[in-house]
């Protein structure tokens, strides 16, 4: 009895020595990716993750958990996961993000994929940028944390960027008026107030984005500090624009736009909650939902009236106001970047070269699965469900979207139309990043005086009379014209060095 119960004590022994040791021939443990995405309506994932998830098991050994962050609470989240250290795998980025790919790569947020010491984009993703147009390959290029070099992948959707009107069409045309019927921003008055008498004083015509509405009013551009400072485009001959900025609150420009929006607002025609950037994006995205509006902002790109018609189950037309046109903003326009706090950056990257060249995959992400979500035609064209309703990820924000199936309500010609767009005009500052470290401090006050009263003159809540004066001066004491001046010579050293 004593010898037995000896053997059986060296053999337990020997099974806690032996606790984690996999056996000759035994699989290597699944790993596991968190990704973090933007602009998402995703109800239910879970047929569509068990499906990418057998699929990546086979592929590259490994398994996702998907957060999926929407328009309205994306930004707050990712700067806390990343400030406090997430264990995140993968984050959205962008050039308007409040994540931005160029600060936060500078922060050290995220990996150097070509750092020389450790390339891992040359051991595991050795394609995936030949693939890429050259004005992304090369916007991917900053000087982060561990020096010039990528920090992330961007993503192959529209490169160039066109401001439109977002037009509920079926509303548009019930109150007698077409699409040539919608012009310039300040002969908008009209329609809003024959939407305005139709629909009742609950109602508000005018759904907008600030930022964007600005943008269109007066034909500019913001390179940087969140709209503070506005880079004006020719919008017939993007590559003929000048080379400066400007303050935008001290341009006469904004100055007759806060006049003209203040006049649609005591018209009953902005909703007030615009003036708040927290509840404003999802008070928009509410009335894009519903249909309960006649005119909105969008940054267009090829196929999203097709999406958001389909989303928004009501045709949408989007008009634009402007050529299209390249700038770094639009170039860095989605991004993946890998966590510096990620246990696993190789098979990170591994997935998203995955994700990015591999369209069964890519499809399954951006479509959902066969036969749930989805069905195909005898031609090959995919037919959405009712079901498909329950998952919205926003599909430009996810990677290559040039590898997705055409379903049947896309043009035939979207992907030739995709390219014609993407020839836009280069404006003349394409490919100049700022470097905030001269002028961080200003930028951190300014970036205080910019939520204060940005949102609020934009959406013309305020008397501009009163406010914008207010204004000019806590820009100007808070070190507006220091900011300017750097920025300018910035550029003209950009500029001179082409």
């Amino acid at each position: 009895m004593k010898r037995g119960l000896a053997i059986t004590l060296a053999l337990a022994m020997l099974a806690v020595l032996f606790v984690g040791i996999p056996a000759a021939g035994a699989s290597e443990p699944t790993v596991k990716l968190k990704w973090m995405l933007h602009g998402s309506n995703v109800i239910d994932d879970k047929p569509i993750l068990e499906a990418v998830n057998a699929y990546l098991k086979d592929k590259i050994n490994a398994e996702l958990q998907v957060i999926w962050g929407t328009w309205g609470d994306f930004d707050t989240n990712v700067v806390t996961s990343i400030n406090s250290g997430d264990d995140i795998d993968i984050y959205f980025t962008c050039s308007w993000s409040a994540n931005e790919y160029s600060r936060y790569a500078k922060q050290g947020a995220y990996v150097r994929l070509d750092d020389p010491d450790n390339n891992l984009l040359e051991q595991y993703a050795p394609d995936l940028f030949t693939k890429l147009p050259k004005v992304l390959a090369d916007a991917a290029v900053v000087e982060g944390a561990d020096g010039v070099g990528v920090y992330g992948i961007p993503g192959y959707k529209e490169v160039a960027q066109q401001y439109t009107w977002d037009i509920n069409t079926p509303l548009l045309e019930e109150l007698g008026y077409t699409v040539d019927d919608v012009g310039d921003f300040y002969e908008l008055g009209p329609l809003l107030q024959k939407a305005k008498e139709a629909k009742g004083p609950d109602f508000y015509p005018l759904n907008l984005e600030v930022g964007v509405i600005i943008r269109i009013a007066m034909n500019t551009t913001f390179p940087a500090s969140d709209s503070l400072i506005s880079f004006p485009f020719n919008p017939e001959h993007p590559a003929q624009s000048g080379t400066e900025v400007y303050d935008t609150f001290e341009m006469p420009e904004f100055a007759k736009y806060c006049a003209k929006i203040r006049e649609y607002f005591l018209a009953g025609y902005i909703n007030p909650v615009h003036a708040t950037a927290e509840a404003s994006s999802a008070a928009r995205t509410d009335a894009q939902m519903t249909g309960n509006y006649l005119i909105g902002t969008q940054v267009y790109s090829p196929g999203y009236d097709t999406q958001a018609s389909l989303e928004r189950k009501f045709p949408v037309t989007f008009k634009p106001t402007h050529k299209s046109l390249i700038d770094t903003v639009s170039a860095r326009g989605a991004m993946m970047a890998i966590s510096t706090a990620s246990k696993n950056p190789a098979k990170a990257l591994e997935f998203l070269a995955l994700l990015n060249t591999d369209p069964t995959l890519f499809t399954m992400v951006a479509y959902g699965v066969e036969g749930i979500h989805y069905n195909l035609t005898d031609e090959g064209l995919i037919e959405f469900t009712d079901k498909h309703n329950d998952y919205l990820p926003w599909r430009n924000g996810l990677g290559n979207i040039t590898q997705l199936p055409l379903t049947v309500q896309d043009d035939p010609l979207i992907w030739e139309k995709f390219a014609e767009f993407n020839d836009g005009e280069g404006l003349p500052i394409l490919g100049f990043t700022l470097n905030q470290e001269p002028i961080q401090n200003e930028l951190a006050a300014l970036a205080n005086v910019r939520a204060e009263y940005m949102d609020q003159l934009g959406s013309g809540v305020v008397d501009p009379d009163v406010v914008l004066p207010e204004a000019i001066a806590k820009l100007k004491a808070n070190g507006i014209d220091k900011v300017i001046e750097e920025v300018n010579s910035q550029i003209k050293a950009f500029i001179e060095s082409k």
